[in-house]
Formats: C-alpha cells, sequence, structure tokens
C-alpha cells in the first residue's frame, strides 16, 4: 500500500529540480502514488534525486527533520526500551536516549497514536524523527539482530532439510540455496556482522560443523558452530550472490557482492578456496561512505606531530606520499581522508584501484580487472592522458607500475600509493629493490607515512591500574618516570563481549624526506643511515605514537607491543 501522499513534496521537488524529466516523475506518481515515500525512495534508487536531497525536502514539508539511521548514534539503552516485536510490528527505530526522552526515527512521525503508544510502552517521553521506511526496515534487522536469530534459523533450516543435503546432488543444492530459509540466513549473518562492526566474516567447514568467526576490532571471534549439512548450500547461495560459478569447487573464487541497505547498498568483497573438508569462504564488509563511516583526517585522532606536516605535505604539487603498513591497517581509509582534504572543484583527481572500496563524491575512480588484462600499469599509463593532478594509485606492485608512477611525479603530478612495508625508512628501500633507480627515487618522494591499528579500551568498562617496573621497563627507558603514571584497561562487559575492548585506535610515523636524505637516497644509502637522517628532522618511530595513545587512555601495552617492533622502544 502506499504511503500518504504530500503534494507539498512535488512543488518543492520541481522549484528545486526545474530539469527533472516530468515524464519520469508521471511514470513514477503511475506506480506509487503522488509524492509518497514508495514514490520518494524510488527517484533515490533511480538517481533522479540525491538521497539527502530528497530527504531534506520531505523533512521540510512534514515539519519534521530527518535522521539517518545508518549516520546517527544507535545507543543500547534506546535500543532495550522498544523491544524487537514492537520495533518491527511498529516499524519504527529507536536511536538515542537523553534525560528520559527518547528519540525514535518513524517513517511517518506525525502519527500522534502511534507516538503515544511507545510512550506508554517505554514510559519516556518521544521525540520522533523522520526516516524512509526501507531505511527504518534494515536498521531494525541490523541493530536488533542477535547470535541466537541465526542460529534459530540456520537450526529451523538443518532439521528440514538433512534428508535433502544428504542426497547431495547439484540440483537440489541450488534449489535449497533459492530458498527462503537460505536466504534468511545469509541476510541474518550479515546483518548481525554489521551490528558487531565486523570487518571479516569467516565461514570454516570442519569434519563434523561449520564455524563462523567474525574480526572484530582486529581480532578474530568465534561466533556460532552449526551443523555442516547446510555449508554447501550456504557456499551456494554466497557464489549465486557474487554471480560466480558455483559448480566449480576445486578452484579459488573471487567476487563481490551488494545487499540494499536502505535505499543505498552495502559492498562486500568474497574470497572462496577449497579446503580438505570443503569450501572456506571470508567475506570482506567493505567501509561504508555514510557519514558515521568516512573518516576525515581531524577524526582519525592523528598526532599534531604527524597531522600538520602530513597535511602540509599532500598539498603539494608534484611528488609522490606513500601510506604504508599490513593489510587491514587501514591504509585505504587514510588514503581517502587526504584526498577528501584536497579534493576540490578546481582538482582532477583520478584513482586506481583493486577494487574500489569507498566511493567518494567529485573524484573519478577506476578499478583493476586483470582478467581482462586491465593492471595498475595500463590504467595508470591511460590516466596520465585524462589531464589529471591528483592520481590515487591503490598499491604499486611492481616495477611497470613504480616507474610510471615515479615519473607521474617528476612531471607535474601529485601521486599517491601504498607499500607493504613494516615502517615509513622500509618504503624507500623497496623502490629500489623493485628496480626504480635511486636518482629517480630521490627527487620524487615527498614523504611516507607508516600505520597500524590497535584495539581501541572499551569505555564502558576502563579502569585505572599501574604496569609493574618490569613490564615499563620494556618500553620505556627510565621506568621510574613512568611509574607514577596510571595506565588503562578493560575489564570486560556487555558492550564488548568481556573483550574489554571496543573500536580500533590508529598510530602512526611519519618520515619526511629531507634534502640529506634525498642525497642519501641517491648515493643508495642504509636504512640505518637513513632513520638517523629522518630522526634529525623530527622522525618518530611507530611505538613512539603508540606508548603516547596509551599514556592517553586510548589502547593497552599489550596492543602497542603486538604491533611494534622491539628495537624501536623509547
Amino acid at each position: 500500500m502506499p504511503g500518504k501522499p504530500n503534494k507539498d513534496f512535488l512543488r518543492l521537488l520541481r522549484e528545486t529540480k526545474p530539469f527533472l524529466a516530468e515524464a519520469e516523475i508521471t511514470r513514477l506518481e503511475k506506480k506509487y502514488g503522488e509524492g509518497t515515500l514508495e514514490f520518494v525512495e524510488a527517484m533515490i534508487i533511480e538517481n533522479l534525486i540525491s538521497h539527502s536531497e530528497a530527504c531534506r525536502l520531505f523533512s521540510n514539508c512534514i515539519g519534521h527533520a530527518y535522521v539517518d539511521p545508518f549516520a546517527s548514534v544507535v545507543t543500547p539503552e534506546a535500543l532495550e526500551a522498544v523491544p524487537p516485536a514492537i520495533a518491527r510490528k511498529a516499524q519504527v527505530l529507536p536511536l538515542y536516549l537523553i534525560n528520559d526522552v527518547i528519540t525514535i526515527a518513524f517513517s511517518d512521525p506525525a502519527d500522534e497514536a502511534l507516538v503515544n503508544r511507545l510512550a506508554g510502552i517505554t514510559g519516556l517521553d518521544v521525540s520522533p524523527v523522520f526516516a524512509l521506511p526501507s531505511e527504518i526496515r534494515d536498521a531494525i534487522e541490523i541493530h536488533y539482530a542477535t547470535e541466537e536469530d541465526v542460529r534459530s534459523i540456520i537450526d529451523e533450516l538443518a532439521a528440514s532439510s538433512d534428508s535433502l543435503i544428504q542426497q547431495f546432488s547439484t540440483h537440489d543444492i541450488v534449489s535449497l540455496s533459492e530458498s527462503k530459509g537460505l536466504i534468511r540466513i545469509v541476510d541474518a549473518m550479515l546483518y548481525f556482522a554489521m551490528r558487531e562492526r565486523s570487518s571479516d566474516i569467516h565461514i570454516e567447514p570442519h569434519m563434523e560443523q561449520t564455524v563462523v568467526r567474525f574480526r572484530i576490532d582486529g581480532r578474530l571471534r568465534e561466533m556460532m558452530r552449526f551443523s555442516k549439512v547446510i555449508h554447501a548450500a550456504i557456499m551456494c547461495r554466497i557464489k549465486i550472490m557474487c554471480d560466480l560459478n558455483i559448480a566449480e569447487s576445486r578452484f579459488p573464487h573471487d567476487g563481490r557482492m551488494s545487499m540494499p541497505i536502505g535505499p543505498r547498498e552495502q559492498d562486500f568483497r568474497v574470497s572462496v578456496i577449497p579446503t580438505v573438508e570443503g569450501e572456506k569462504c571470508v567475506i570482506r564488509i567493505l567501509a561504508s561512505t555514510s557519514k558515521r563511516e568516512f573518516m576525515t583526517l581531524d577524526r582519525m585522532m592523528i598526532s599534531q606531530t604527524v597531522l600538520k606536516p602530513f597535511k602540509r605535505i599532500i598539498k603539494s604539487p608534484n611528488g609522490i606520499v606513500f601510506v604504508t603498513g599490513p593489510t587491514g591497517s587501514g591504509k585505504t581509509t587514510t588514503l581517502y581522508a587526504g584526498l577528501h582534504e584536497i579534493n576540490k572543484p578546481d582538482a582532477n583527481i583520478s584513482t586506481i584501484e583493486d577494487p574500489v572500496e569507498i566511493r567518494l563524491e567529485g573524484i573519478t575512480q577506476s578499478q583493476v580487472n586483470n582478467h581482462i588484462d586491465l593492471n595498475f600499469a595500463r590504467l595508470l599509463r591511460s590516466m596520465l592522458r585524462q589531464d589529471p593532478d591528483i592520481i590515487l594509485v591503490g598499491e604499486i606492485r611492481d616495477l611497470e607500475t613504480a616507474k610510471i608512477a615515479t615519473e607521474a611525479a617528476l612531471t607535474g603530478h601529485l601521486v599517491f600509493s601504498t607499500l607493504h612495508t613494516n615502517n615509513a625508512i622500509q618504503a624507500i628501500t623497496r623502490l629500489t629493490e623493485i628496480g626504480i633507480e635511486p636518482y629517480m627515487v630521490a627527487p620524487s618522494v615527498l614523504a611516507v607515512m607508516a600505520q597500524r591499528l590497535a584495539a581501541r579500551i572499551c569505555d564502558r568498562c576502563k579502569e585505572a591500574y599501574f604496569p609493574s617496573q618490569e613490564k615499563l621497563s620494556e618500553f620505556f627507558y627510565d621506568a621510574e618516570v613512568a611509574e607514577d603514571i596510571p595506565m588503562y584497561l578493560g575489564k570486560g562487559c556487555t558492550a564488548c563481549r568481556g573483550t574489554g575492548y571496543h573500536g580500533r585506535v590508529s598510530f602512526h610515523e611519519l618520515a619526511v624526506i629531507s634534502e640529506e636524505m634525498r642525497s642519501l637516497i641517491s648515493a643508495s644509502a642504509s636504512i640505518h643511515e637513513l632513520t638517523v637522517a629522518a630522526k634529525r628532522t623530527g622522525y618518530k618511530p611507530l611505538r613512539y605514537d603508540g606508548l603516547k595513545k596509551v599514556l592517553l587512555g586510548h589502547t593497552t601495552l599489550d596492543e602497542i607491543e603486538k604491533s611494534t617492533s622491539f628495537e624501536w622502544s623509547g
């Protein structure tokens, strides 16, 4: 049934979008009704109007503020105040609770009867705000998702499908994978992973059971186990979503899939490999471009001694800026935060990535496709004919790409890229190891930032303690000076699932290439010589910045020890 019509929306739409095709408006009016919420959502999905503009216009018409459920804070206290059955039946999403007033998202915040009923149920004053119906529906599934929900759906399907699976014909597996039960399982698992802030989902077959683990705050945690009888069907369902060959289980597969979250989509990257017990699948939940998820440089808690020179360097007219670190250390997030900082209408910014993980308005993004031999080098060579000012190369993997990027930096382009090295100084020698001549490396590289991510102490169960002298001596030259400074750890609570950690914090080192270092690079100096020269210009190693984050109460000594080398102590 279409929602309530709002003719003011159409009037405002025509005033603000005079060039919008009337034929398209008429077509959607006939299908969804004049000015209904279904009409609004259809316009967003078909890219006739931006999401933010459509919601702003509609909220102005109804006189209630719009709140994006995926960009807003959603607190556990608010969720506990409205039972999941009530939220699903009324299609409302509780957001946050302040001073006995609960803010709840409605598709029709003017529904006074519903607002009053929820006030009676919660025993709180209700502040209604507006959100799109599809946003509320999907946000409910994410925020109310629990491990028990997923397991109950799995157990129900496993029990009903046991005899079917044991026949193990390809036709039966495909039929089961397209059943509503299997679709519910995969969807519930993805919703639950998003609620838990997971970056990766591991679906691993063992002898008798399938184990599902989530990587949360950088650590793998086992979330559930279930009968192996439906493992093949789950793999088949995921392959169908990725448009992969479901009949081939002997070779690895790589793919991508999306699922609608409101009028937008959440993207996932999928890797499937064969094992002796069946196919193992790892699903990477790609970064969202919502307001809450997109990180700017100022929000990344980068130390000012690193942030200020980095901001200055990325405004240079030419040269190469590298961000280094292991897989999953946040390199792409930092690079995009840097691009966001310098993304202006007068700059032509282009990227080459494998794959495109973050969408950023105002820049041109291209994706590598090795199946048709569209690699980094070929795309970069063509991109240089597109009159770019700034280029992001997702990763420098080979001599050809490195050479083209270096030449681009020397011919007036600003290039951003990543390398897999343990620290910033090693990136310089890595380029020469790849095959770039030192006389080209020296004038082209502006700076190298190395970074890591550490688990952040849970704010709800954080408590102070004083480490032993023995522990302090592992990190500080003078342990006696540090012994009176409190440090912190999380004792474990429901919010952090008893781990003591909730979220992540980054720490960095920045090597700005000085004239002295350029001379050393040209002379093929050692890493030690380059490090000594870098320290003369203010370079501090990763462990130094990590210990600052420990002293500020953001993370623990154990986390820093896991991520940094012993030789960088002090």
